[in-house]
């Protein structure tokens, strides 16, 4: 299923991001810290790494089912692989 992911920076470490899937839409605040873009991709703005880290979270579950409100680093603790998955795409 396609899903179009909107983001939109609420302060320089909260983002609010938008997943609309043709059903409906979810929207979600996420946290993502420079220490986070430094980790995970190096070289990718905020919102880059937004992207990539919905995308990779719609692949493996419905927008209904991913949190509200959340930290980015939160991704690995239910998805292990999450950063291998990101480190791949560069």
């Amino acid at each position: 299923m396609a899903h179009t992911i909107q983001i939109e920076r609420e302060s320089d470490t909260s983002f609010r991001v938008t997943v609309d899937d043709g059903r409906g839409t979810s929207t979600h605040i996420v946290s993502v810290m420079p220490s986070d873009v430094e980790h995970y991709a190096p070289g990718w703005t905020p919102e880059e790494l937004l992207e990539a880290s919905f995308a990779f979270l719609l692949a493996r579950e419905p927008r209904e089912s991913i949190l509200s409100r959340f930290d980015l680093p939160v991704i690995e603790h239910y998805f292990p692989d999450f950063g291998r998955a990101l480190r791949g795409r560069r």
